[in-house]
């Protein structure tokens, strides 16, 4: 399912071959210092309108006493707070989020892709995304992870500056999906990618973390030109991930409905693998602010969304 035209493929593909680890471990690093500094604006901007917000949950930190309502459990009735009043009383505690985060990127050669060189990549909007996330979260007091990595949760900026670490240590492993591995039942994952890969493999995938009691978040990130395809004519379409593979297209205007049903149908079954599953999905489109879809990632590791 990726797509690219000749104009705007990366030039190490073009060339043929992928850079070796060592290549590829460099890039990435060298591109982490501004991202980091976008990221935190990012974050910045987002913590800002979060800032003070607090949350009913499971914790140990009193929140609030507030009328008893019907069918709410007893259970959490406090009687002594009522026994000074004629009505009934619960006491809330404050939210506490997940013992630990872990935040994965999609690296595989699709998130290259971008329609238009006013518009970030998918791979760049990935990683700001996630840096933006994983920088939010330790200001929050949460410890974080690169999901894939042998290395534990770590909090504060050493956490978030071991993350970078991680991600430039897996640089040569960030495929379509990640591996699977044990992880604490109470842990949280957010994947972000483009998710350009079978239903049945991610299916499988997202069954065995859910098998583990973990939930989770899934980000979609997409070009536009990839939902619409906008492009008329005669156009020949190179993939990223297979460079013998290309297709010519006489007269894309013939075939574009076709595209976008077939589009559309993948991408909803991407969101319905997730929801069944109870984790959270949502899309995000390369040509959008990025501030939006990293409120709504961390709204739901709060626990305000629901999947």
């Amino acid at each position: 399912m990726s797509m690219s035209d000749a104009e705007t493929e990366p030039e190490s593909r073009r060339q043929g071959g992928l850079p070796d680890i060592r290549q590829r471990a460099e890039r990435l690093a060298e591109r982490l210092p501004p991202l980091l500094v976008a990221a935190e604006r990012v974050a910045v901007t987002v913590a800002q309108g979060v800032h003070g917000r607090r949350r009913v949950g499971v914790g140990e930190t009193f929140w609030q006493f507030r009328p008893y309502q019907q069918g709410e459990p007893t259970t959490r009735i406090d009687w002594r707070q009522s026994a000074r009043s004629s009505q009934l009383f619960l006491r809330d505690q404050e939210w506490e989020a997940a013992e630990s985060v872990w935040l994965w990127a999609d690296g595989s050669g699709s998130m290259d892709y971008r329609s238009d060189q006013a518009l970030p990549t998918k791979d760049d909007r990935a990683l700001l995304l996630v840096l933006a996330l994983a920088a939010l979260l330790v200001r929050a007091g949460e410890r974080i992870a690169l999901l894939g990595s042998a290395r534990r949760p770590a909090g504060g900026r050493a956490g978030l500056q071991h993350f970078c670490d991680q991600l430039v240590e897996q640089a040569d492993h960030r495929g379509n999906l990640p591996k699977g591995q044990a992880l604490p039942h109470y842990a949280r994952i957010v994947m972000i990618s483009d998710f350009f890969t079978s239903i049945d493999e991610l299916k499988s995938r997202l069954r065995g973390f859910a098998g583990l009691g973990v939930r989770g978040h899934l980000l979609q990130v997409l070009d536009p030109a990839e939902e619409d395809l906008p492009f008329n004519g005669r156009v020949r379409f190179d993939d990223i991930e297979r460079s013998d593979q290309r297709a010519l297209i006489g007269n894309v205007d013939s075939v574009r409905q076709r595209y976008q049903q077939r589009f559309r149908a993948h991408v909803d079954g991407v969101f319905d693998v997730g929801r069944a599953l109870g984790w959270t999905v949502a899309a995000h489109r390369t040509e959008n602010p990025p501030e939006p879809a990293l409120l709504g990632l961390y709204n739901a590791l709060a626990g305000t969304v629901q999947g």
